[in-house]
């Protein structure tokens, strides 16, 4: 089962921060915040999209790199398999954090998702892919809403 699958079940970029740099389009450098792990949804824009607005109700299309927060490595990528990820926002297709932190983007934007495990996967985990009470950091690009 690939991770695609997994998740279904369950600022303005200047120029500072690496991520923003790297092209939308490209497979991105996950960067995990430094000190202890939030316990609320982080959401940060690292490059600010100019076209359709995601919202809850409609179906989106994403590119992502997942890693974990505790080791800082990744644990998934749609990039890798080079097929971009569809489901429909606020439908539960996919993690809450997911659900929560992409709304709101727009096509052409790549954000930061930093869940916390409340809403990721919990205490179970997901068993060998993600840890109990795990931490996740994604980086997604919305590639199209509709």
């Amino acid at each position: 089962m690939t991770l695609a699958a997994l998740v279904t079940l369950a600022p303005s970029a200047c120029g500072k921060d690496k991520k923003a740099a790297e092209a939308f389009g490209t497979k991105p450098t996950v960067t995990v915040p430094s000190g202890d792990p939030p316990a609320a949804l982080q959401k940060k824009d690292l490059i600010v999209g100019t076209g359709t607005e995601a919202t809850t109700g409609k179906k989106v299309t994403v590119q992502y790199v997942g890693v974990h927060f505790s080791t800082k490595k990744q644990f998934d990528a749609s990039w890798d398999s080079g097929r971009p990820f569809p489901f429909t926002l606020g439908a539960g297709d996919v993690i809450k954090g997911w659900d929560e932190g992409v709304p709101g983007m727009k096509v052409g934007g790549r954000r930061q998702l930093v869940i916390p495990p409340a809403l990721a996967y919990g205490p179970n985990g997901y068993s060998p892919v993600i840890g109990p009470n795990e931490t996740l950091v994604f980086v997604v690009d919305l590639v199209s809403v509709g």
